[in-house]
């Protein structure tokens, strides 16, 4: 008889998908010589949100309606604390009831544009519906290779934008402080991608979960005017904004037309967010100017970026200065990986930057994540030469990063 199992397939949405990044990475970590790994690669946090944030959640746990289902669109609690936080950045106030609704994490359809490289999870929250991705490369400076460079200069090719656009455009992605670029968009570049949108009627999901993490002037998307508010999701992440991207807390800011819609999809995905965690990101907010939070956070971040970005002008390799966020991009070009070196199968047929992963991970000791992997095939070549490093690590980890990255040196060509 035959099997039944063997007549069983997967739907051809996630049947073809290779194997991940995060897969690779952390298999090829266990089985490193050089243990232990310095995990460079995913960008969870180092260390825990500050006592107020962790004592909020800790007394959450004790009162009977945080450890029962929340409100399908959030916690009041919650959201009056957004609403009060960020209406400040939209010059009037946000209605906590109609203008405001918590995710679960910040990743939850016609043609969507969206600019390479992108956050790997958005294709899946696209595609699994049937929804058709259009991509938008950004530009890397010319000199990438050769020198520093700032992150500000990665750039949008405006006529390829607009060539993208077709009658089946509903959306555009945006992520801004970018995710793996560090990029903090202009206002200028801003008004030109909202005014296409306006002109052509497209919502705009304004992707802000670094909103928080900015060294130069942060513009939201939805403050540029009327217009564009109309058309724009803003998304917020409590997780990235406290350190603790383990709680899978979000949020979305837009005008009640377009929340009500997104409302209604998540009570159908997951119905309703962590409670106690809830709770404890609203006191985060209440609390977070009392304790000079957001001014330190900027700060802290600003100096262990710039510490840890020594280590490449020590080596001569060319880094991409980010704008905003905890990530770095390092371009890899002069480091020369031995011929015949040997690679696993579901890495030798991956772009090179695969290949310098896996790599430093065997014999430096350092994970990072090739950024290819947010790249279509097409557009891969742009990213094969850079690896990316998180660094929301305690300042002894970038240290002991940057004595294992010493490592490089025999392999780099002038």
């Amino acid at each position: 008889m035959t099997d039944p199992r063997a007549q069983l397939q997967p739907a051809a949405r996630v049947a073809d998908r290779r194997q991940d990044v995060w897969t690779i990475v952390n298999e090829g970590a266990a089985n490193s010589p050089k243990q232990p790994i310095v995990n460079m690669g995913q960008g969870f946090f180092g260390y825990n949100p500050p006592d107020f944030i962790i004592n909020a959640a800790k007394e959450a746990l004790d009162k009977v309606e945080c450890n029962q289902y929340s409100p399908t669109r959030g916690r009041p609690r919650l959201k009056q604390a957004i609403a009060d936080s960020y209406s400040p950045f939209w010059g009037r106030k946000l209605d906590p009831n109609t203008e405001i609704t918590i995710t679960t994490g910040a990743n939850e359809d016609d043609e969507v544009i969206i600019f390479e490289p992108f956050f790997d999870q958005y294709i899946s929250n696209i595609e699994m519906p049937g929804g058709k991705i259009v991509y938008v490369p950004l530009h890397p400076p010319e000199n990438g290779a050769t020198q520093n460079t700032s992150a500000g200069e990665w750039t949008i090719n405006f006529s390829e934008l607009e060539a993208a656009i077709s009658s089946k455009t509903k959306m555009i992605v945006l992520n801004t402080p970018h995710n793996p670029v560090g990029k903090v968009f202009s206002k200028g570049e801003l008004l030109k991608i909202g005014e296409l949108c306006v002109k052509n009627n497209i919502i705009i999901l304004s992707d802000e979960v670094y909103d928080r993490l900015y060294y130069v002037p942060f513009t939201r998307m939805a403050t540029l005017s009327p217009e564009i508010e109309r058309l724009t999701l803003t998304v917020g992440s409590a997780g990235k904004n406290f350190y603790a991207t383990g709680w899978r807390v979000g949020w979305l800011i837009g005008t009640p037309h377009l929340i009500k819609y997104v409302a209604a999809a998540h009570t159908r995905i997951c119905y309703s967010s962590v409670s106690p965690l809830q709770e404890a990101a609203a006191a985060g907010f209440e609390q977070a100017d009392a304790n000079n939070f957001w001014t330190t956070a900027i700060t802290e971040m600003k100096a262990k970026m710039d510490s840890f970005n020594k280590i490449w002008l020590e080596l001569d390799l060319p880094f991409s200065d980010p704008e905003g966020g905890y990530f770095v991009l390092v371009n890899m070009k002069k480091v020369k990986v031995p011929s015949g070196y040997p690679f696993p199968d579901h890495v030798k047929d991956r772009p090179r930057d695969f290949k310098l992963c896996w790599f430093l991970i065997q014999e430096v000791g350092v994970a990072a994540i090739p950024p290819t992997e947010f790249y279509t095939d097409e557009n891969a070549h742009i990213g094969e030469d850079w690896l990316r490093f998180a660094v929301c690590k305690e300042d002894e980890v970038l240290e002991r990063a940057k004595e294992r990255l010493r490592g490089l040196r025999k392999y780099i060509e002038a």
